[in-house]
């Protein structure tokens, strides 16, 4: 593919619990489409670049008030993210390309609403409905194991381990592994990256460790498919509430805390959907000039 070189572009720096994302304004387009991933893959690269998780654009949607589109560092799009969509959230607000407190975006996976709470015209939180969970083996995808439907609590080996895993998606695959042990990032790397892979998910997947607490509280430990180990994961915590709401680890509509490395999420299952709330913070904005993809 034939090196182009981009004269100017503007992009901010937002994270979410340390699940950290470049934005762009991409609604007067700088970057052809085909240039999108390589340029997540460029800028993302830490300590040779901005480094990032992911790479946001900020797109016209035909259908609702406005697009969000994600890649991860590998170069990959995403179908969505939590932490994510809360960064963008913030961003189209303080910088008037939405003048609502909730609004419809559009993405890969379909429309999502955020509700900002606002303090002196900046975010400092927002909640997000993530939608219904997707529990059918054909749509999340995984391949079926005993029960040809769901798989809840099946059996999975990652190398020389064996896990129970339960599968959710939350517009992205998950695995979701429950612990009864102290988790630790050697264990997550190692057998997250062997899961994540595993040829019982045909797109990948992410891979949840979870500790239980209590019924309204957990630690988890994210390995993200295209990234890696993450400080937080908005969809992954999702999962991990449906994961554990099934198998009777929490309360059914009632608020659980999740404790990720970056800090803490909100997450409440109920019948019309998964509901996340959190904060979001802005790091700078910046200018590159000259970038070459």
């Amino acid at each position: 593919m034939k090196t182009i070189k981009i004269k100017e572009f503007s992009f901010s720096k937002y994270h979410g619990l340390g699940n950290d994302y470049i934005i762009i304004n991409d609604l007067i387009s700088v970057v052809p489409e085909e240039k999108k991933g390589i340029l997540a893959k460029k800028l993302c690269e830490r300590r040779y670049s901005v480094g990032a998780d992911g790479l946001i654009f900020v797109s016209n949607s035909e259908k609702y008030d406005i697009k969000m589109r994600i890649f991860n560092n590998d170069g990959s799009e995403a179908e969505m993210c939590g932490n994510g969509m809360r960064c963008f959230s913030k961003y189209v607000f303080e910088n008037n390309l939405v003048d609502k407190i909730s609004f419809k975006v559009e993405t890969l996976n379909g429309l999502i609403i955020p509700e900002l709470v606002v303090e002196n015209g900046k975010v400092i939180e927002v909640k997000v409905n993530m939608g219904i969970p997707i529990l059918e083996c054909d749509k999340i995808p995984v391949i079926p194991g005993k029960d040809p439907m769901h798989c809840i609590n099946e059996k999975i080996q990652a190398g020389d381990k064996n896990y129970n895993f339960t599968a959710v998606s939350m517009g992205n695959p998950h695995a979701v592994v429950f612990k009864e042990v102290d988790l630790n990032n050697q264990e997550v790397e190692k057998y997250g990256s062997i899961i994540e892979s595993h040829e019982r998910f045909p797109n990948k997947t992410n891979v949840e460790f979870v500790k239980i607490i209590s019924n309204q509280e957990a630690q988890i430990k994210v390995f993200e498919r295209g990234v890696g180990i993450t400080m937080a994961c908005g969809t992954g915590a999702c999962a991990s509430v449906v994961a554990g709401t099934i198998l009777d680890k929490f309360k059914t509509n009632k608020p659980v805390t999740i404790h990720t490395d970056g800090g803490d999420l909100i997450i409440t299952a109920s019948d019309d959907g998964v509901y996340m709330e959190g904060p979001v913070v802005k790091v700078y904005d910046a200018k590159i000039e000259n970038f070459e993809i």
